[in-house]
């Protein structure tokens, strides 16, 4: 019952067939600026390197796996220091009492 708040969108990545998806309507800005950044890349690389138009999005599919996985390092490093930040203050509150 859930997909009767989504909404049916389009998606044009590189030169391959235009995908459907169904979405929270509150999502698509993030689709479609996705969009743009995988076709933006993927128009640059297609100028740059002398590879087929597959070849080029396997790069940029990679490319965008490789910054996802460094940003959930990052974001993991954080929640780490902050996870030390409030046990320490808890401490601190507690040697207080």
């Amino acid at each position: 019952m859930a997909d009767n708040n989504k909404v049916k969108i389009w998606i044009q990545l590189a030169d391959a067939n235009q995908i459907a998806l169904s979405i929270n309507p509150g999502e698509e800005e993030t689709y479609r600026k996705a969009e743009e950044l995988v076709n933006t890349l993927w128009s640059k690389w297609m100028n740059r390197f002398n590879d087929t138009s597959s070849d080029v999005l396997a790069r940029v599919a990679f490319q965008f796996a490789r910054l996802y996985l460094e940003t959930y390092g990052e974001n993991r490093q954080v929640n780490e220091f902050l996870t030390d930040l409030d046990q320490q203050l808890d401490a601190m509150i507690g040697a207080d009492e």
